[in-house]
């Protein structure tokens, strides 16, 4: 089969598409036909050397296809299926074989391609709007770059729970992007903390959904409220230098949070509830992610130096066997939109 493989840690020119063995499924595992590949930026951290992964591996761990075979021990997926799968390695394939634990059914009215672009976001996203802190009708809410993937999708579900949103964004498109969203404001980087008390009246907003990490922590700390709660859940621009704890007793007693998703889907019964909470929220229309780069296994290098850039907002998607047509007309109208 051919699959996009990390020979080195380095840039996306690292990216090499080879011929390697098919996969086969351990008695645990199903062999999945992949159909559409979620490009995310786990996978320019793994590419990077940021993440753990040693090379050389097969890049990607987002996509959806359908079940060719399944292990011995599964019994809850079958030959046929279609499925997506939020965190397995060895995604960017034409083939994967992976732990029937994290193959989400994918509905019947949800393509592919919808499925590969929301599902590890959209868990994300619900997680941190629903648990980590839920947001409740007139909390304020400020969301880092709401213009990426999770950014985006906290800005629906945090307006779709009756939070006002303040988004930052790095650019006026993103900016625009943003408010289509639902946004009620957006805001640059520059001078935060005064421009969130401006908007709130001087208290602060009741949760920080984070996402950005060393190059915005002091100012999120700094727009929190009194006993509001800072969710650092991602680290894009480097990971926040280790701080005195004291601190927050003197910053308004905030809470500080640093989750990860996978403590969120413990169980398969956890994942699959969230998944279908997350499909059901989709299907309403509560939450959209549009596709804007569609690529074939040939140009991975391309769509992580997308992603790598920062300059292209919504969803990037791989397609192992060829980008679709009509697909492409598609991405090349919503680009010029974003634009």
């Amino acid at each position: 089969m051919r699959a996009v493989v990390v020979p080195c840690h380095g840039g996306p020119e690292v990216l090499e598409l080879r011929e390697v063995p098919d996969p086969r499924p351990a008695p645990a595992d199903v062999l999945v036909a992949v159909e559409a590949i979620g490009v995310n930026y786990h996978d320019a951290l793994a590419r990077s050397g940021a993440l753990a992964a040693e090379p050389p591996f097969i890049a990607g761990v987002e996509a959806a296809g359908t079940v060719l075979e399944t292990g011995t021990e599964v019994t809850d997926l079958v030959p046929g299926q279609r499925i997506v799968w939020p965190f397995t390695e060895g995604s960017y394939a034409e083939l994967a074989a992976i732990p029937a634990r994290w193959g989400v059914p994918v509905p019947d009215e949800v393509s592919s391609e919808q499925a590969a672009a929301l599902v590890a976001q959209g868990l994300t996203a619900h997680y941190l709007s629903f648990d980590t802190y839920a947001v409740r009708p007139g909390d304020d809410v400020l969301v880092h770059a709401a213009a990426g993937g999770v950014g985006r999708l906290l800005v629906q579900l945090a307006t779709h729970r009756g939070g006002r949103v303040i988004a930052t964004t790095s650019s006026d498109a993103k900016a625009d992007f943003v408010r289509d969203a639902g946004a009620a404001e957006v805001v640059g980087y520059e001078n935060l903390p005064a421009k969130i008390r401006e908007l709130t009246g001087g208290k602060g907003v009741e949760v920080v959904y984070d996402g950005v990490g060393a190059a915005t922590f002091e100012a999120s700390l700094a727009a929190v409220a009194r006993r509001g709660h800072l969710v650092c859940y991602g680290a894009t621009s480097g990971p926040v230098p280790p701080f005195e704890i004291r601190r927050l007793s003197r910053a308004g007693s905030p809470y500080l949070s640093r989750p990860s998703l996978i403590d969120y889907v413990v169980s398969r019964a956890d994942l699959l509830a969230r998944a279908d909470q997350v499909f059901e929220l989709a299907a309403r229309g509560v939450i959209q992610v549009p596709v804007t780069g569609r690529f074939g296994l040939d140009e991975a290098q391309t769509a992580q130096q997308l992603l790598d850039d920062r300059t292209r907002v919504g969803k990037l998607i791989i397609f192992p066997q060829g980008v679709p047509q009509t697909a492409t007309e598609t991405a090349t109208a919503l680009a010029a939109e974003a634009r």
